[in-house]
């Protein structure tokens, strides 16, 4: 059993809310074994205030959560990044810059909350609902890169049953 800690970065176009949320889940209490960040092809700026409600709902420290880019990731002295997924399919798109040790890749779609019209209450069930679709998700197919990441990395790229879970090199 391997103790370390594998940094995960999410990556969406506004780093406003689902990548938010993300880097939450994985980064909560009781998580342990991963160190979660969150950055933007084109930050906006600000993080979605729904975002942050359902955070606190979840009793999520919020104090440092921030709309960053994502090219802070990518110079000597950031973070060494063991997996990246996009959220959205706008980022999931794009092209991404070269990472530092070759982190494995995966793309998670995830609709988009923010993108909810409607009353306060209709625009925080959206958010609830990312977080629940996104917790599922995410546990299961981090805890999985994990499991892959301890391998030998010419074993992973090898097996069909993990190229088939969308998580490659």
């Amino acid at each position: 059993m391997n103790d370390k800690a594998y940094n995960l970065l999410f990556i969406c176009t506004g780093n406003s809310a689902r990548s938010i949320l993300a880097e939450g889940l994985m980064t909560s209490p009781g998580r342990g074994c991963f160190q979660a960040y969150s950055a933007a092809s084109h930050a906006n700026g600000t993080v979605n205030p729904f975002a942050l409600s359902t955070l606190m709902q979840l009793r999520i420290p919020v104090d440092n959560f921030r709309s960053k880019n994502r090219d802070e990731f990518a110079p000597p002295g950031a973070p060494a990044l063991g997996f990246v997924f996009t959220v959205c399919d706008k980022a999931a798109g794009e092209v991404c810059p070269v990472w530092p040790g070759q982190p494995m890749t995966a793309h998670w779609g995830v609709p988009d909350p923010a993108a909810v019209g409607g009353t306060g209450e209709q625009k925080a069930k959206a958010f609830v609902g990312c977080w629940c679709r996104s917790q599922a998700a995410h546990r299961t197919d981090a805890d999985t890169a994990a499991e892959v990441a301890r391998r030998p990395v010419a074993a992973a790229r090898d097996r069909p049953d993990q190229q088939e879970r969308g998580v490659s090199r």
